[in-house]
């Protein structure tokens, strides 16, 4: 095809492109329609395009490299500008063959030739039209062939459905120039004046980020509305990678510039701190790298304790993890990882200490030396889980001092009375706001040493709620077995307990969890006798006061029997609190009296005891007399010791009703059905009248009324008084009794005996009558307590009877 036939380029609105145009050329409908209507050229000089594709009426510059490139482009140019342009399959081929190129390329005309400073020759190029290669003519001195055109479908002018995509493709094009800061905003313009509807196609496809593969397949399609919808869903990928991008870049810079922020404030706060002698941050740490290194714990915890002070490094000092997280380090830091106090084996100094600071309390000294000595010759035994039970007031928490003292270990005491919160014991996980180490922990973190004497104050009072039950989770750190590796929930590592000396202390062991109950060696503390107060009140209270007071012992003297005047007149306890502030009143009194320069006697006698004090007022527990029938008395057990009661009947007139007052337990009133039924059965062999019980109501009391009782202690107590209200005989003097009955006639054992003994001592009871079975009972207490008292074992109510009911008639006795 001859030359002339084909488009002159300067009748364009190509025209006028120079080497310093900034401007985009753009294809008019005009020029679209002449270039469809030119004739295609026979054959073309083929240029192979490494990495683009060239699209139907765009412009774009090439740098041409090869040989075989730079001699067609000189020859080309030189002649008719036209060339014909495909892109390679493969960009890394150098010397492409018919067999490495696309066949379908674009028809080309050479706008302007460059030869650039680095000796590359740069061409600018404008696509013409889509041909198809038919047969290779030449492949030197570069590649010559026949080409065939491809047609193009379009649409019809008034197609619906291309004109939205074509705005489709409009509006995508903008929003992408607008999102994309490397994309130059007069684009928009040139998109906005685009009026040919297949040169926007073809110039959106040649600028998309895509392959050379991907614009091939565009360029290959010959319908142009299938073409525009292809184009439109890369477009859309394009868009949302673009928004992608965005977003993330966003997020980024707006983290670098709070970060950068951060860092500006940091290092003026690292200044000030300087300038006004304080520690910065990266002295802190180091501090802690150092402290780490003399701690002696494992190799777990110390890469634990590394790992964490790492991600310390890597906080930000402003953020409120970071508080956190230096607390949880200064706990590591302070834990005595390892650190124990060396025991001190004497023996004979530990029971002089013991002895020393605590009078009695022989079973409890007996088992603390006895651990002593098996902890010496073995030198690795776990510690005891001890549990001290008994009333208030016996010395309990104070005997956990002493033994501290006596081995030289710490001494620690934790309170658990009231204690709800399973959180106290394990700790808080550090991830909550003000969470802290448990109690555990904090206690083992104040001793400074792994194997303190550990007091448990008031186990017994532990309760729970919705937070979770703390006895279960005392069982963890009572059990030898596991509180090895003893689990604290902010701390997140294992700690052992083993090596520690739990002492609980308990009033009542009925409320304490059973599991937990079973991991304790249970030691009875019982009460004091009145010997035992007394010389404790000279030994201990009676010094101490004085000094708390500012006196010595010349400012006042309270000999033994004052004492005891005062244990007997105004205490009713098991312990020795109640007569410590009686002590201390009476010391308060010389005190006040010598700071008034008053006259007082250094001596305390009776009358100043009753004039500092008052009338004695426990004399209830005292015996009473056996004048009226129907009143014997029983002994107690209570949450502070032993004491008296007092079982009283009376008849009246009636139907046999028998009605149980004094606030009695449901066992209590049982034991008083089965003492009545038991005297019904057995009427003839107590000599009474079987009709008594038709005709006259039984009342049976036990004062005081305000205090509530129960228990089947009391059963041989009641059958005596119904027995001695019914003969109406006198019940033998000087005589208590404890024990429970059953319908056959025995009598069973029952417990509390050495506090029930103690309580008929103060009473000055002489005999007590117990179940055979309690005789075991009476041989473990100390041979001193027992002195003035006489026993007497029985197995069946009819001996009971015999030694407690006498025959002779009570004053003013009743015909029944």
């Amino acid at each position: 095809m001859s030359k002339s036939k084909f488009l002159n380029i300067d009748s364009m609105s190509l025209q006028g492109i120079d080497e310093d145009s900034e401007l985009i050329p753009l294809m008019t409908p005009e020029d679209e329609e002449e270039i469809n209507n030119e004739a295609l050229p026979e054959t073309l000089p083929i240029l192979p395009l490494r990495n683009t594709v060239l699209f139907p009426g765009v412009v774009i510059p090439i740098t041409a490299g090869r040989d075989k490139s730079i001699n067609l482009i000189k020859d080309a140019n030189n002649g008719s500008k036209v060339i014909g342009v495909v892109s390679q399959k493969d960009e890394e081929t150098e010397n492409p063959g018919i067999k490495d190129i696309n066949t379908v390329g674009t028809v080309a005309r050479i706008l302007r030739v460059l030869q650039m400073p680095d000796g590359n020759t740069t061409v600018i190029i404008q696509g013409k039209k889509r041909f198809e290669i038919a047969e290779i003519l030449t492949e030197k001195p570069y590649m010559t062939a026949t080409v065939r055109e491809t047609k193009e479908e379009r649409p019809l002018g008034d197609s619906q459905e291309f004109l939205a995509i074509i705005d489709s493709i409009k509006e995508l094009a903008l929003k992408i120039i607008k999102d994309n800061p490397n994309i130059p905003s007069e684009a928009s313009f040139a998109i906005k004046n685009i009026q040919s509807n297949s040169f926007l196609i073809n110039f959106v496809s040649s600028n998309l980020n895509l392959g050379v593969k991907e614009k091939q397949e565009l360029l290959e399609i010959p319908n142009l509305q299938d073409r525009a919808l292809a184009t439109l869903k890369y477009m859309n990928v394009e868009l949302q990678k673009l928004e992608l991008k965005n977003d993330i870049q966003s997020k980024v810079r707006s983290d670098l510039d709070q970060q950068q922020r951060e860092y500006f404030l940091h290092q003026q706060m690292k200044t000030i701190q300087e300038e006004l002698g304080g520690i910065s941050y990266e002295e802190e740490i180091d501090e802690m790298a150092q402290k780490a290194k003399e701690k002696k714990w494992g190799k777990k915890v110390s890469e634990h304790f590394h790992k964490e002070l790492a991600k310390m490094q890597r906080m930000n000092p402003q953020v409120a993890e970071y508080s956190i997280q230096r607390n949880y380090l200064e706990l590591f830091l302070e834990l005595p990882w390892n650190e124990f106090s060396k025991d001190k084996f004497d023996l004979k100094r530990a029971q002089k200490i013991l002895d020393r600071d605590h009078y009695g309390l022989e079973d409890v000294k007996r088992r603390i030396i006895e651990y002593l000595a098996v902890l010496k010759l073995r030198n690795d035994m776990k510690s005891p889980i001890l549990c001290l039970y008994g009333p208030p007031g016996v010395g309990k928490t104070s005997l956990g001092k002493s033994i501290a003292k006596a081995i030289g270990r710490e001494y620690v005491r934790m309170s658990l009375g009231g204690l709800r919160d399973e959180a106290e014991i394990r700790g808080h996980r550090k991830t909550y706001i003000g969470a802290m180490p448990g109690r555990i922990i904090q206690s083992l973190k104040k001793a400074g040493k792994s194997n303190p004497v550990f007091i448990l104050d008031e186990i017994d009072k532990l309760s729970n709620s919705h937070q979770g039950d703390p006895s279960s989770a005392m069982l963890e750190v009572l059990d030898p077995e596991q509180n090895n590796d003893f689990h604290d929930n902010f701390l997140e590592m294992g700690y052992d307990l083993s090596k520690v000396m739990f002492i609980a202390t308990a009033n009542n062991l009925s409320s304490i969890q059973p599991a937990l109950l079973d991991r304790m060696e249970i030691i009875n503390v019982t009460g004091y006798t009145i010997e035992e107060k007394v010389e404790i009140a000279k030994r201990h209270l009676l010094p101490k006061q004085l000094e708390e007071h500012g006196l010595t012992d010349k400012d006042l003297k309270i000999a033994k029997p004052q004492l005891e005047k005062i244990v007997e007149g105004y205490t009713r306890e098991s312990g020795v609190r109640s007569l410590e502030k009686q002590v201390a009143k009476m010391v308060r009194h010389a005190a006040k009296s010598i700071a008034m320069e008053d006259e007082y006697n250094l001596k305390v006698t009776n009358e100043d005891i009753e004039t500092v004090l008052g009338p004695a007022r426990m004399e209830r527990d005292k015996y009473e007399s056996n004048d009226v029938a129907g009143v014997v008395t029983g002994l107690a057990w209570t949450s502070v010791g032993g004491d008296i009661l007092f079982i009283e009947s009376i008849l009246s007139k009636g139907k046999g009703a028998m009605n149980i007052t004094g606030n009695l337990g449901k066992v209590m009133k049982e034991s008083a059905t089965i003492a009545m039924e038991y005297i019904k059965s057995n009427a003839d062999t107590f000599g009474i009248d079987s009709e008594v019980f038709d005709k006259y109501n039984v009342h049976i009391h036990v004062p005081e009324g305000a205090t509530p009782k129960d228990g089947p202690s009391a059963g041989i107590t009641m059958l005596t008084s119904l027995v001695s209200l019914f003969t109406q005989k006198k019940v033998r003097k000087s005589v208590a009794m404890t024990g429970e009955i059953t319908l056959r006639g025995k009598v069973l054992p029952v417990g509390g005996i050495k506090e029930k003994i103690l309580a008929a001592k103060r009473a000055r009871i002489k005999d007590i009558i117990l179940c055979e079975d309690n005789r075991k009972d009476i041989l473990e207490i100390k041979a001193e307590y027992l002195k003035g008292l006489q026993f007497h074992y029985v197995t069946d109510m009819s001996e009971v009877i015999n030694l407690a009911i006498t025959d002779e008639k009570v004053k003013n006795a009743k015909s029944l």
